[in-house]
């Protein structure tokens, strides 16, 4: 399911980024990989406030919809 369909301090597991390879490697720079566990810190309007390996990121629906926990 899309990481986007969370609720606000639900933790994950990563399973799959989706998208083009610029969007993959975009994500992949942030930390955000496949096996990694992420948390929900807020969601305004689509966009998401993730925790990920300690940091806060944030990101566009458009992001948010390649991502699949």
């Amino acid at each position: 399911m899309p990481i986007n369909l969370l609720n606000m301090g639900e933790r994950a597991t990563i399973r799959q980024i989706g998208g083009k390879e610029t969007t993959r490697k975009h994500l992949e720079n942030l930390g955000v990989v496949c096996g990694q566990q992420v948390r929900i810190i807020s969601k305004v309007a689509g966009s998401l406030i993730l925790e990920v390996k300690g940091t806060r990121i944030a990101l566009d629906q458009r992001l948010t919809r390649a991502i699949l926990v």
